[in-house]
């Protein structure tokens, strides 16, 4: 049991942590008993326009600070944050739900990501364009783009907001973040590492109604540019309000991600990294490793190993040491997953699956075998404990049906094959591609998807620049 006392934050405006003053509230629940922790009190549209005003007034003071201040700030922040990760960590698995491993691990990526971006920050360069005229000079310059409206999902909270928060911040501009209501507390800690580094309103940090601060921000005059992770429906939403008010939006959406095994892989090693890969968070990510093409040679020895691997997970509370595997977030998540794996088993699927505790939102770690190409699972998303298996003969075919799908963020490929890594690296469509491993996203490596899994890249100098406006100047002496 955690002995971290868990309370709902207030909000964060100005500087200072001030309570929500929105009629409604919400109670915030542990997922691996149903239980409640407390009661989240919400922004009123009065504390959006604080907010916004507020952040206008810092966006003006942080962009003259010089970078290496910037820079030193951060770093400070995730000095900090690193100190609290066993907290942090705490307070993430109480109301998310993952194993405490796993939520160590999150923390201490959510700081390498923000250090990255403080590095960055030193690095942001413009450049010297030979002149036309005599006596001239033509010069482009990189300035901050201006306040962030921000918004991060509840299934890895930390590190998707730390995406966001790291690169506004290192590049300049002041943001305002609204984070998930179903994991605020963890986030809150995170976002106060750095706020006490930083001049007031750089960074605040919202829970509200969604719709109504989604609104608020991206139609006020003083956002200028939007960054959202999420569902593809809600992404839609957001970019039809982003462009009828002009704003840049960077969108990371949905995935169903699609891994290609051919007849030389190293069934024993891949197994072991996929099955790690796939129930990490209950499958609750977006780069979750999904749907398998397996080449029919070795089809049936890797369903079999896959299946026993899938069952030996132990699953429990994530606070349990023994956890291999905690709850999915929430009941209407628990629901859903479990209503998708029901349709498509009825489509024709075989179940592989284990017995899960009763209470809580647990769903059993399953591995659908012989999956009809038009069962439902192999084109909605699940976002939990559910992994897919479809026999190929050719790996044409196995990239055309790992294209047959509108998702494309991450893909896996299992080979030793120089033509078969060649083949799926030019054809497979999607926005990050690991070959013999799982690694697909890291600090310095730009992370996006393409088709439905939206546009723009988080991290990398990608990252950095979707915060920077350009500038050309030409000037004649």
């Amino acid at each position: 049991m955690s002995t971290v006392l868990y309370r709902c934050p207030e909000l964060l405006i100005g500087g200072e942590w001030r309570p929500g003053r929105h009629e409604q509230r919400l109670v915030v629940r542990n997922p691996a008993t149903g239980e409640p922790l407390d009661e989240l009190r919400l922004a009123s549209a009065d504390d959006l326009q604080l907010a916004l005003q507020t952040t206008q007034q810092a966006f003006e003071h942080w962009r003259q600070v010089p970078a290496h201040e910037r820079c030193a700030r951060l770093e400070r922040g995730v000095a900090r944050l690193r100190e609290n990760t066993e907290r942090i960590a705490h307070l993430l698995t109480l109301e998310q739900g993952k194993t405490l491993a796993e939520a160590r691990m999150e923390c201490a990526m959510a700081a390498d990501l923000i250090k990255w971006y403080a590095e960055e920050a030193r690095r942001v360069y413009g450049r010297v364009i030979p002149a036309r005229l005599p006596n001239s000079r033509m010069e482009v310059f990189k300035f901050p783009v201006g306040p962030v409206a921000a918004f991060s999902p509840w299934n890895f909270p930390l590190v998707l907001s730390a995406r966001k928060l790291g690169g506004a911040i290192a590049a300049g501009c002041s943001i305002v973040l609204k984070a998930a209501e179903e994991t605020p507390a963890s986030v809150a800690a995170m976002v106060d590492c750095l706020n006490q580094e930083l001049p007031p309103g750089v960074v605040q940090l919202l829970y509200g109604v969604p719709a109504e601060v989604s609104q608020a921000l991206i139609a006020s005059p003083v956002v200028r540019k939007v960054t959202f992770t999420g569902s593809v429906p809600v992404g839609r939403h957001l970019a039809e309000l982003s462009a009828r008010h002009l704003k840049r939006i960077t969108l990371e959406l949905g995935g169903h991600a699609p891994v290609i095994v051919c007849g030389d892989a190293d069934i024993a090693r891949t197994v072991n990294l996929m099955v790690q890969h796939k129930f990490r968070n209950a499958g609750q990510a977006c780069l979750a490793p999904t749907r398998f093409f397996v080449d029919r040679r070795i089809y049936g020895d890797f369903v079999d190993a896959f299946g026993a691997a899938t069952q030996a997970l132990r699953v429990g509370a994530g606070m349990a040491a023994e956890t291999q595997m905690g709850p999915v977030a929430s009941a209407r998540r628990q629901a859903a997953v479990q209503d998708l794996i029901a349709r498509s088993v009825a489509a024709g699927a075989r179940p592989v699956a284990s017995a899960v505790p009763e209470a809580g939102y647990f769903v059993a770690p399953t591995l659908l075998a012989d999956v009809p190409l038009d069962a439902p699972v192999m084109s909605e998303e699940p976002f939990g404990p559910v992994a897919c298996a479809v026999p190929f003969d050719s790996l044409d075919q196995a990239i055309a049906q790992a294209n047959h799908n509108p998702y494309g963020l991450a893909g896996y490929l299992f080979t030793d094959s120089a033509k078969a890594i060649l083949a799926v690296s030019e054809r497979l469509e999607v926005g990050s591609l690991a070959v013999n491993g799982m690694g697909v996203s890291v600090p310095e490596a730009p992370f996006g998807g393409v088709k439905d899994s939206g546009y723009g890249s988080e991290s990398g100098t990608e990252g950095m620049e979707a915060f920077l406006d350009t500038k050309f100047m030409h000037y004649v002496a």
